[in-house]
């Protein structure tokens, strides 16, 4: 398909001996500011190096922004009326928790909880939800529930973009630049859920990987927690630190160690490596029988999977969560085409179409963190070799969205190929993401707000666009009508 082009902010002509001391700035301003990451390839705790991000802010349509953000607060609410409607959970999960072990285990422990009576009624989302621009309009890409990450990085990145325009001389630019501070929003979401579970020397836990590459952007949060309200400690583990340290108390509180926990911020958990031995899975469940406010809690959890996300664009299945007809519409509008593969008539027409035009579809596992999805070619040979199995009952299929390109540059952790007289452009695409947070019961949410945006940008001719794994990069919008 013919990309659509958006012209850059600004075009910059810059010689090779200018370019190079304005990247060294770049990098030089990353790391003293937190726009970093630990190497996948040399790992050493004491190191970090640039994590790519954009030299200049990419351009985006103000309006489309504006009704990205405007809508967030709506999603919320619907993602939290989502995760606390058990029939739907289940309904929509059946035939993926047969086809797929790593979500049955997940839907095991709700169900396990939702038996016994939640110990805790409040639930903290830390969401986003993300974007591409397509045919002049938003489409929802997904709705991220678990370890929705960046918030911490792209406020650093945004102040980054504010600081170079004037530095080439288009101070008058700045105003085409949104505030964005979601590390402040995110963080207080975090304390305003320490504050309900009303225990003054409980810590907040975050619970990492093993390894953990992303520090700068887990750190933000933690820092900031600080800055708010410095009472509050956090302490972070993985779940496998958890298996001897974690218990619960006479009234269910969480126990790691001789510290209570008021809340628990889960920036792992999501992927099949975190579970190693079964003792993970039995410490995950003991969480969500605790006390502690989960983020996200379990339910919250399964809303974010991609089956739960392609339930609700099923016509009619927003008339159950949405009862304001312009909340609905405004959400129905940025929905794209998300189909079930269970086995039917309608499933088997879909699979037909997108065997005879791969290139017009994703095809997505129950999967989160970047690197899953299924393009191209290999859409029609996953199909073919799945079609007849339970397996295809664990992926959905979505219309592909083709976002217009521009030119920008991505700084990364390397010697960069400058070439003589001009500043390297590449042809780029991006992907806008807009933070919320909610906390609530079943019945009432004390706490929704929209709290920033990200954008991330990677090469045209790129599929994914992980950011950790160097593919895509940190990014700043900058508004055009």
């Amino acid at each position: 398909m013919e990309e659509a082009q958006l012209q850059p902010c600004i075009k910059v002509q810059l010689g090779k001996h200018e370019l190079e001391s304005i990247v060294d700035k770049a990098k030089d301003w990353a790391l003293m500011h937190g726009i970093g990451i630990r190497s996948k390839v040399a790992f050493n705790k004491n190191q970090l190096q640039v994590l790519p991000f954009t030299l200049l802010p990419s351009s985006f349509p103000k309006e489309n922004f504006q009704r990205a953000k405007s809508i967030q607060t709506l999603l919320n609410k619907l993602m939290h009326k989502v995760a606390h409607n058990h029939d739907f959970l289940q309904k929509s999960l059946k035939s993926t928790v047969n086809a797929d072990p790593f979500t049955a285990r997940l839907f095991h422990i709700y169900e396990t909880v939702y038996k016994e009576g939640f110990a805790q009624s409040l639930s903290l989302g830390l969401f986003r939800s993300d974007y591409m621009l397509h045919e002049n309009q938003i489409k929802q890409v997904e709705f991220n529930t678990i370890a929705s990450s960046f918030g911490g990085i792209v406020t650093v990145a945004t102040q980054w973009h504010k600081y170079i325009l004037p530095q080439l001389g288009y101070e008058d630019q700045l105003k085409n630049i949104p505030d964005n501070n979601p590390i402040n929003g995110l963080s207080k979401g975090l304390t305003r859920a320490w504050e309900m579970y009303d225990a003054e020397k409980a810590v907040i836990l975050f619970i990492v990987e093993s390894i953990t590459y992303n520090i700068c952007d887990q750190r933000f949060h933690e820092f900031e927690i600080h800055k708010i309200n410095p009472k509050i400690r956090v302490i972070r583990r993985n779940l496998s630190n958890l298996v001897s340290e974690a218990k619960l108390g006479p009234n269910k509180e969480l126990m790691v160690g001789d510290s209570e926990v008021a809340v628990v911020y889960f920036r792992s958990g999501y992927e099949v490596n975190a579970y190693p031995t079964e003792r993970e899975w039995e410490v995950r469940l003991l969480i969500e029988r605790s006390r502690a406010i989960k983020c996200p809690s379990i339910q919250y959890h399964l809303a974010g999977t991609k089956k739960v996300q392609q339930s609700l664009a099923y016509p009619g299945a927003l008339n159950v969560f949405v009862k304001d007809e312009s909340a609905r519409k405004q959400i129905q509008e940025v929905f794209t085409g998300l189909y079930s593969l269970e086995f039917n008539d309608e499933a088997e027409a879909i699979i037909d179409k997108a065997i005879a035009e791969p290139g017009k579809y994703v095809l997505k596992p129950q999967r989160e963190g970047g690197g899953n999805n299924v393009y191209g070619e290999d859409v029609k040979v996953q199909l073919e070799s799945m079609r007849k199995t339970e397996e295809r009952c664990g992926w959905i299929l979505m219309d592909r969205l083709y976002p217009p390109a521009q030119s920008n540059y991505v700084v990364r952790a390397r010697n960069e190929p400058f070439e003589d007289n001009h500043l390297n452009f590449s042809n780029v695409v991006s992907e806008l993401g807009v933070y919320g947070v909610v906390i609530g019961d079943c019945d009432i949410i004390e706490y929704n707000e929209e709290v920033g945006h990200i954008l991330r940008t990677k090469s045209h001719d790129e599929d994914e666009g992980g950011i950790a794994a160097g593919i895509g990069a940190i990014d700043t919008p900058y508004l055009i009508d």
